[in-house]
């Protein structure tokens, strides 16, 4: 449900008048103008938002225990609030890839366009793609920015999570479109109407109430950004 870091995605389409004599001293009709080209996206490699290593590129907010263990990033809860590890840097449109694997039944969330209120954990904008490993709730459908729910996947993809798997997760975001992939199987392709949240930081999430406990690796990004 609400509100956390890197984490990732993989690749992924436009669609008379006569005139009679009797009227030739009318005026002219308007020609419509036409929409403006849409810029062409930047040709840019994939990038890994996680070394493997350490947290380098990521920054926790909050109080929650994130650290790197076998070349994974361990997630855990150690209070009942919301925890964050979140990029260095702001992301507009962007594709990501990762994986992750829930160890208990806490819930997370991949955030996008999102911030924090300072000195807390407390989201002051974004959303976020749902990541829940218990089954009949929504993994992959979208959340946030003081709206709730805002689209979820089809009940016939719910077995598509693998809960205590390592799961695939891509997204993409560009501009108002959401699209997310779990597991090779399309999840959600949204085109919000009423968006609020433009551009912001990445974050993975662990859900508050003490339970979460997630791992997260193979994370890389395409930056599709154009400012």
């Amino acid at each position: 449900m609400p509100n956390t870091l890197l984490v990732a995605v993989v690749s992924l389409v436009p669609l008379s008048f006569l005139t009679s004599p009797l009227r030739a001293q009318a005026p002219a009709a308007q020609t419509p103008a036409r929409p403006a080209a849409a810029r062409p996206e930047p040709q840019v490699q994939w990038q890994p938002l996680f070394n493997g290593t350490d947290l380098t590129g990521g920054v926790k907010v909050g109080a929650e225990k994130w650290e790197v263990e076998s070349g994974e990033i361990h997630g855990s809860g150690l209070t009942k609030e919301y925890g964050y590890l979140r990029t260095d840097k702001e992301y507009k449109d962007f594709e990501m890839s990762l994986r992750f694997k829930c160890e208990s039944n806490g819930n997370s969330g991949l955030f996008f366009h999102s911030d924090f209120k300072p000195g807390t954990a407390d989201v002051s904008k974004g959303l976020q793609f749902e990541i829940d490993c218990t089954l009949n709730h929504p993994t992959g459908g979208i959340y946030g920015d003081g709206r709730n729910w805002i689209v979820w996947p089809s009940a016939d993809n719910e077995t598509v999570l693998r809960p205590r798997d390592w799961n695939d997760l891509q997204v993409r975001v560009v501009g108002n479109r959401y699209v997310a992939r779990l597991n090779g199987v399309p999840m959600v392709d949204f085109t919000d109407p009423t968006p609020k949240s433009f551009d912001g930081f990445i974050s993975l999430q662990l859900h508050a109430g003490g339970a979460g406990n997630m791992r997260f690796k193979d994370i890389y990004i395409r930056d599709l950004s154009q400012r």
